[in-house]
C-alpha cells in the first residue's frame, strides 16, 4: 500500500484527447513540476463528468502553481476522447485499459458490486521529486475527492 512520502509508481499510458492522435504519456515526464493524479471509474458517467469539467474549467490554478492534471480511467483512448469532446475537457485522460497502474495504486475495485474492475475516485498529489504528498482513495464512487485538502497541498509545494 501506498503512503505520504513513497515515490509515486512510474506508468506510461496511452491518450487521444488532447491532440486526436494515439501519444504515450509517462509521469517520469513530469519530474520537476508537481502532478495532481485523478483516478475516475467510468467516462459518460454524472459524478465523474461533473469531477472532470470542474477541474478542467479551474485549470489555470493548478498551472499558476506549475502543477499539471492528469485524469486516469480503464476507458479506452476512444470513449475518453468521444467523451473529452463532448465535455470540452482541457486536462490529458489516460487509458488505463489493461487496469495496471490502478493496481499500483491501490484504487481498483476489486470486487463492488458491478464495478469490479474499474478505479475508485482516487487523487494523489505528486512533487517535483515525484513522491506522494497527499492521497485519497475513496470507496464510495459517487463522493469526490476533498479539492480544497488538493489545493492547498500544491499551494504548500510551490
Amino acid at each position: 500500500m501506498l503512503k505520504i512520502g513513497d515515490l509515486a509508481p512510474d506508468f506510461t499510458l496511452k491518450s487521444k484527447n488532447l491532440t486526436g492522435e494515439i501519444v504515450d504519456i509517462s509521469l517520469h515526464n513530469y519530474k520537476g513540476k508537481n502532478v495532481v493524479l485523478l483516478f475516475f471509474p467510468l467516462a459518460f458517467t454524472g459524478v465523474c463528468t461533473e469531477e472532470m469539467c470542474s477541474v478542467s474549467q479551474g485549470l489555470d490554478f493548478y498551472s499558476n502553481l506549475n502543477a499539471d492534471v492528469l485524469a486516469i480511467s480503464v476507458d479506452s483512448v476512444f470513449t475518453q476522447e468521444e467523451w473529452a469532446k463532448k465535455n470540452q475537457l482541457k486536462i490529458p485522460v489516460l487509458s488505463d485499459f489493461n487496469r495496471e497502474v490502478i493496481e499500483k495504486y491501490g484504487c481498483d475495485y476489486k470486487d463492488f458490486l458491478w464495478m469490479k474492475g474499474v478505479a475508485k475516485r482516487s487523487a494523489f498529489v505528486i512533487d517535483k521529486e515525484g513522491k506522494i504528498q497527499y492521497m485519497e482513495i475513496l470507496e464510495d464512487a459517487g463522493k469526490l475527492p476533498d479539492f480544497g485538502k488538493i489545493q492547498n497541498c500544491i499551494k504548500s509545494l510551490a
